[in-house]
């Protein structure tokens, strides 16, 4: 998996061994790179099936040069369902992922969530899917929006998730249940989800390598529903962890990471031991 090959990198760098750049994981074949332009819309033309269960975001130009797509799982904020976030899960879709979006306003447990793998994996194995053939089921991240960013926590408990974006996450989630690599993002001025209890939710992710970073000026909505200024951050650190995308992982790793000291963007930026020891 992702995740555990990345704690291998993890731990050799703590013991001072050499670890080649690009080791954490095998790259996703032809999977387009895009500089740093996290934000901006991927190489990809996103295209949205709605279902009963879940509704799904992913490239209209499936496996067209033999990729495969990595798998993001999402969930949705109190109330709403994934039409709210159409922005940010289109663009998604528009950098190579497939979205399983969870139809449900009450994600927090991740029920829906996780049977969403159970969904893209019987897609995947059925000849007559537009999906056969091109998911890459080895590379799953949880992703999702205050109630449904605690879910992705919660989500990330199945073993076949690699990694996890919190975003503006709500509390009701253990950390300690999972070992998957945790991005958090909050919102400096967000009162419904304050900045202190997500950077609480990160510091209690000791156990694997996370990061905190607070969007300055940002609030609880607008950050969340249309992807804003948390777009760019989410797309690169589930580029790094799905597509060993090695642009993304210099702004999270390294002694000089791009985000480290980017005050006018960030309000707030931490990362613990572990992710400190992922190679730049």
């Amino acid at each position: 998996m992702v995740r555990r090959t990345a704690m291998v990198v993890a731990a050799c760098a703590a013991l001072g061994m050499t670890v080649p750049v690009g080791a954490a994981t095998a790259q996703s074949a032809a999977i387009p790179e895009v500089g740093q332009r996290w934000a901006d819309a991927g190489p990809y033309t996103p295209e949205v099936s709605i279902g009963l269960v879940h509704t799904m975001y992913h490239p209209r130009e499936l496996g067209a040069d033999g990729e495969k797509h990595p798998v993001v799982l999402w969930g949705n904020g109190t109330g709403v369902l994934p039409g709210a976030y159409t922005s940010l899960l289109r663009h998604y879709a528009s950098h190579g992922f497939i979205v399983v979006a969870a139809n449900t306003p009450t994600s927090n447990f991740a029920i829906t969530m996780r049977s969403g793998i159970d969904l893209i994996a019987d897609k995947a194995a059925d000849p007559g899917s537009v999906f056969f053939g091109k998911v890459d089921l080895d590379r799953i991240g949880a992703a999702g929006h205050s109630q449904g960013g605690s879910g992705a926590i919660n989500a990330a408990i199945d073993d076949r998730v690699d990694t996890v974006v919190a975003i503006q996450p709500g509390p009701l989630n253990d950390v300690d249940l999972i070992d998957e690599p945790v991005l958090y993002l909050a919102g400096q001025f967000d009162l419904v989800v304050w900045p202190a209890v997500v950077r609480a939710m990160y510091r209690d992710a000791d156990h694997v390598p996370a990061e905190y970073l607070e969007l300055r000026g940002a609030g609880h909505f607008g950050t969340g529903v249309t992807g804003g200024a948390m777009r760019g951050p989410s797309t690169a650190w589930l580029r790094y962890w799905l597509m060993d995308d090695a642009n993304a992982r210099a702004e999270f790793f390294g002694e000089n990471c791009g985000y480290c000291s980017d005050t006018r963007q960030f309000s707030g930026f931490d990362r613990n031991a572990l992710a400190r020891q992922i190679p730049g």
